[in-house]
C-alpha cells in the first residue's frame, strides 16, 4: 500500500501540469473577482503537501456552502488532491444551500458562516445515524466594505452610517454624513449603489450582526442569512457581489477580504477607537481572538464581538464553519472528509489562509478542531 502511494505522488509530481488542468474547473473558482489565491499560493501549496496524511481518501467529494470561504477551498483543494488523488468538488452556492445539502444527507459536509441553528441540528440528526451536525470553525476573517467611488481612495464610515446607506436612507455620497466621517475628502455628487446578496448567506447575517449590535435604533431587522432591508440591488454569492461593485461606478457591497481588487477599494470602519480600522487578517484575528466558545459537546460554535473599541480590532468578522457529523458518517466518503478537514485545520493548512486575505483561527480554537477531528465517526 505504501509502494503504491509513493508511486502514485510521483506520477502526480511528474505530471504537475496535467493535474492543473484536471483541477481547473474545481479549484480555480474566483479568479475573475480578484482572487489571490491561484498565484500566491503556489509556493505555500508545493511546501506543504508533503505533510498532508491521505490515509485511505481516494475518490470524489461534493460539498456545497459559504462562498465567504470559496478562495481559502480551492487553495486547499489544490494541495489535498496533488498529494491524495481526491477530486474535490465545492460548489460555493451559499450558506443556505449547503447547510440545506448537509441536512438532506446529499453531502457529506457544507461550510457556513454561521453556526447550525436548533432547527438544523434536529434535521441533521436524520442523516447523522446515532450523531448531529456540529460546527467546526475553520477559516477567519473580515467582511470587507467594498466601494467604487471615482476619486476617492480612503473612505471611514461608522455603523449608522453604514445601516442608512443599506437600508436607502444615505443616496448620494456627498451625503452630510459620510462627509463629516472623511474630513478634507473631495465626495462626489453621487448616486450610491448598494449591493447586497440575493441568495441566503452566512455573510449576510454577520454583516448584519454586526448592525443590530452596533446600531440597533438605525438598523431595525431582525438578522439572518437573508437581506432583509429596504432598497438596493442584489447578487448572488460574494463573487456576485464583488463583481458589480467593480463595474458599477457608485457601488458599495460587502464581501471577504479576498475579493477586493483592482477596481475596489475597502472602506475604514470607525469603531470609537482612535483610529478608524481597515480590513486585515491582523485586524480581524485580533477581533476573532477574543470569541468564546458556546457550542455544547463536540460543537465548536463561536460568539464574536462585533462591538469592539479595541486599538486595531476590526469589528466586521465572520468565522466559516465546516459542518460534519460527529457521528454516523457515510463509510465511502468519512476517510477522504476527515483526511481534508485534518489538512484543513493543520498548521500547513491554517498557513495558506493569510496569504490569500483570511485570519487563521487562534490556537486555542483551532486545537480543539483538530482533536474532534480526529474522533469523527
Amino acid at each position: 500500500m505504501k509502494l503504491q502511494r509513493k508511486n502514485r505522488l510521483r506520477a502526480l509530481s511528474l505530471g504537475a501540469v496535467a493535474v492543473s488542468g484536471a483541477l481547473a474547473l474545481t479549484a480555480c473558482g474566483s479568479d475573475d473577482t480578484g482572487s489571490k489565491g491561484s498565484d500566491s499560493t503556489t509556493s505555500s501549496a508545493s511546501a506543504s503537501t508533503s505533510s498532508i496524511k491521505c490515509d485511505d481518501a481516494k475518490g470524489q467529494l461534493l460539498s456545497d456552502g459559504s462562498s465567504a470561504q470559496k478562495n481559502a477551498i480551492d487553495a486547499w483543494v489544490r494541495d489535498f488532491s496533488q498529494a491524495c488523488g481526491v477530486q474535490i468538488n465545492y460548489k460555493a452556492g451559499g450558506s443556505g444551500a449547503g447547510v440545506t445539502a448537509f441536512t438532506q444527507g446529499q453531502i457529506p459536509w457544507a461550510g457556513s458562516d454561521s453556526a447550525l441553528k436548533d432547527e438544523e441540528v434536529a434535521a441533521s440528526k436524520r442523516v447523522c445515524s446515532g450523531g448531529q451536525g456540529i460546527d467546526l470553525p475553520m477559516v477567519g476573517g473580515p467582511i470587507a466594505v467594498g466601494y467604487n467611488v471615482p476619486g476617492v481612495d480612503n473612505l471611514v464610515l461608522d455603523a449608522p452610517t453604514l445601516a442608512k446607506i443599506f437600508d436607502s436612507k444615505i443616496t448620494k455620497w456627498n451625503d452630510s454624513a459620510i462627509a463629516k466621517l472623511n474630513p478634507g475628502v473631495k465626495l462626489p455628487d453621487l448616486k450610491i449603489q448598494a449591493f447586497h446578496r440575493s441568495d441566503e448567506s452566512g455573510t449576510t447575517d454577520n454583516f448584519t450582526k454586526y448592525l443590530i449590535a452596533t446600531t440597533p435604533d438605525t438598523w431595525k431587522y431582525s438578522g439572518g442569512k437573508a437581506w432583509q432591508a429596504k432598497g438596493g440591488q442584489s447578487a448572488p454569492q460574494s463573487a456576485g457581489v464583488a463583481q458589480q461593485v467593480k463595474q458599477t461606478s457608485g457601488a458599495i457591497g460587502y464581501f471577504e477580504l479576498s475579493y477586493v481588487s483592482d477596481g475596489i477599494k475597502a472602506v475604514s470602519i470607525d469603531t470609537g477607537a482612535s483610529k478608524p480600522v481597515a480590513p486585515s487578517t491582523d485586524s480581524a484575528t485580533a477581533d476573532i481572538a477574543a470569541a468564546q466558545v458556546v457550542g455544547k459537546g463536540q460543537d465548536l460554535a463561536l460568539q464574536l464581538d462585533y462591538k469592539t473599541k479595541a486599538e486595531g480590532a476590526y469589528p466586521i468578522t465572520l468565522v466559516t464553519y465546516e459542518i460534519v457529523c460527529d457521528k454516523g458518517n457515510k463509510a465511502d466518503t468519512l476517510p477522504a472528509t476527515k483526511a481534508f478537514l485534518r489538512y484543513m485545520a493543520s498548521e500547513d493548512g491554517q498557513k495558506v489562509l493569510s496569504g490569500i486575505g483570511y485570519a487563521p483561527i487562534p490556537d486555542a480554537i483551532i486545537t480543539k478542531v483538530r482533536s474532534t477531528i480526529e474522533g469523527l465517526s
